[in-house]
């Protein structure tokens, strides 16, 4: 098996621990010390987006010149420089130019990058490079550097944006606007006048290898961390991953794999932003587990002694997150084509009619065909009636979780209600069909507090065709003291970021929480800590958002068309969802585990 293993994860290795040499010290002359020259191609490099996709030049189309400009997080000269690059873009966008801002931080997490983006309100791609290929491609050695290429990703001009801003300080304005006089000379069909400038910049580095006195093995470094970060969803039966990690052969088949979204920070899966909001359901390596996972790959996926790995970790055996439903109530059966897109589903559970105030603190949503369903949202709603964001209850997305509440707090399914669901199917390259179940937990405790939620959400945006970067913005005001539980977004596919943010009523603001890199295959809840986010009444719950519907976003189903509010994905939604109690509420509602209803007579306790 390790010898398997080496197979397989050695063009990995090559991709993810090989460092570019470089000299020790920023050379004094680029044209006689790199092998890449000046008119020279820059050849066939590739790069991650934000989606942590390859992506290559060529997908940004036909384009008579490209510039990039490299990055980090911590380089200052950057930080000065992006504004500036910002304002070329939108002077020379239109004239056919590409502006790309390339992260080289060893360290930097692409989460982080496309944070950067947002501070800096850039309508031009930000991308990572992860191995070296861009830097080496166009000989570049300094953070701030930039490059610009032709028609013909042919080097053109390489160096810094001007001289204004320098590692020691600064000058009230540039000299000479290098850039822009290249960009210039490049859309004119002329030789750049000046094609090399002196940088001051962060010198790039990347990784190279550790040593480590000790092998890493899998029983007693990778199993511990398998445990803490992965198996909660790679384990036997859970719908959410596609295998498991639970025995060394399953781990080391995927070992290539692990490096991968390891290295890169996409696994395991977080999107919000570390620069704000600190929440209970975190997810995340250190820097230290990661070395671990990467060294273990490169040392050949060693098994290691058994006896030192840790007893295995138990999961229940049965398929309730919310403990043995009291009631479960099913849909019919559903066909799935096997190709095509499948319009959204209305499927309503009218089988079942709440007759009274039903107090529920679990709901989960459980397809039996769960690599067909993309997601699902329930609601409640009187017979005869259209499903309402209003009456949202919850929803089954990629990397959600089943409504679980506790310390008396319930949710209330009232009196005259069925059960409807919206559902989004996906073809799997063959027919098949898919039945849901819905399972509900009564209140097991005396209900205090109800929990609601509100949707700050704009329902008539128009976004136009081609935007990069095209802002939807909504506000709502709380009307009472409430105590925050967490927070949901809902976009579609060319859903780029979103932010939330609270505006106290004596004018104090707080940015709640950003998600910079919104990904529609795995949507998350954000859940803060007990009774640590206040908000008292008068708040205002600013969401904003963008929206990418450029041709370079390898999702957009029509770049061409405008897009506006609709259920479909080919259409758009804009939902920052704030789930919370209200503090004034004191319901002390008696329930009966049997049916979620008010004891006869507990409704006196009551108060409000």
């Amino acid at each position: 098996m390790q010898a398997m293993c080496r197979t397989l994860v050695a063009i990995a290795i090559l991709v993810i621990f090989s460092a570019p040499l470089r000299a020790e010290k920023a050379p004094s002359n680029l044209a006689e010390q790199t092998p890449v020259k000046i008119g020279q191609p820059a050849g066939d490099f590739t790069f991650k987006d934000i989606r942590y996709l390859p992506r290559k030049l060529a997908d940004f189309g036909d384009k008579k010149a490209y510039v990039i400009l490299f990055t980090t997080l911590d380089c200052p000269v950057v930080q000065r420089y992006l504004p500036k690059l910002k304002a070329l873009d939108e002077a020379y966008r239109d004239k056919g130019v590409q502006f790309l801002a390339m992260n080289v931080g060893p360290s930097d997490d692409l989460r982080e990058v496309a944070y950067q983006a947002l501070t800096v309100d850039a309508e031009f791609p930000f991308a990572k490079d992860f191995d070296g290929q861009v830097v080496r491609a166009v000989g570049a050695s300094r953070a701030a550097e930039v490059v610009v290429l032709d028609a013909d990703k042919k080097l053109r001009y390489r160096g810094h944006v001007d001289n204004q801003f320098r590692l020691g300080g600064e000058k009230p304005s540039a000299d000479r606007e290098d850039l822009k006089l290249a960009i210039d000379d490049v859309l004119a069909g002329r030789d750049v006048a000046v094609s090399q400038t002196a940088v001051d910049g962060c010198l790039i580095s990347f990784p190279k290898p550790r040593t480590r006195s000790t092998p890493v093995t899998f029983n007693e470094h990778i199993v511990p961390l398998l445990q803490k970060h992965c198996q909660g969803c790679h384990h036997a039966g859970a719908p959410e991953a596609p295998f498991a990690l639970a025995s060394y052969q399953e781990t080391a088949d995927h070992a290539a794999m692990i490096a991968e979204v390891v290295s890169e920070q996409r696994m395991p899966p977080w999107y919000g932003s570390k620069q704000h909001g600190e929440f209970t359901n975190y997810r995340g390596m250190t820097a230290d587990e990661r070395n671990l996972f990467e060294d273990w790959v490169r040392g050949d996926c060693q098994e290691g002694d058994s006896a030192k790995a840790p007893p295995a970790r138990e999961y229940a055996r049965t398929k309730w997150r919310i403990g043995e439903p009291d009631v479960v109530i099913k849909t019919s059966v559903q066909k799935i084509p096997a190709t095509g897109y499948i319009p959204y589903r209305y499927i309503n559970l009218a089988s079942h009619f709440f007759k009274k105030d039903t107090w529920v603190q679990g709901v989960q949503i459980l397809p039996e065909n769960a690599k067909a369903m993309h997601h699902c949202n329930m609601f409640f709603m009187k017979i005869g009636e259209n499903p309402s964001a209003q009456n949202f209850i919850t929803g089954q997305v990629p990397g959600g979780d089943a409504m679980i509440l506790d310390h008396n707090v319930a949710f209330l399914i009232p009196a005259g209600s069925i059960l409807a669901l919206q559902v989004h199917y996906v073809t799997l390259g063959q027919e098949t069909t898919d039945q849901i179940s819905v399972g509900l937990r009564y209140a097991r405790e005396v209900v205090k507090k109800s929990l609601k939620n509100t949707q700050v959400t704009n329902l008539s945006f128009h976004i136009p065709p081609g935007a990069p970067h095209y802002k939807v913005s909504a506000v709502r005001e709380l009307k009472h003291d409430v105590t925050g539980y967490g927070m949901f977004s809902h976009m579609h596919v060319r859903g780029e970021d979103m932010t939330f943010r609270a505006v106290y009523p004596d004018g104090k603001d707080e940015t709640l929480l950003v998600i910079p890199n919104y990904n529609f295959d795995w949507q998350q809840a954000y859940r803060w800590a007990e009774n640590k986010q206040k908000f008292p009444k008068g708040t205002k719950l600013e969401v904003s958002a963008h929206y990418d519907n450029s041709p370079f976003n390898p999702y957009n189903p029509d770049a061409t068309k405008t897009v506006e509010e609709g259920q479909q994905t080919f259409q758009e939604m804009m939902y920052g969802f704030v789930f919370y109690t209200e503090d004034d509420e004191n319901l002390n509602l008696t329930i009966d585990p049997k049916n979620g209803t008010v004891v006869p007579g507990a409704e006196a306790s009551a108060e409000k």
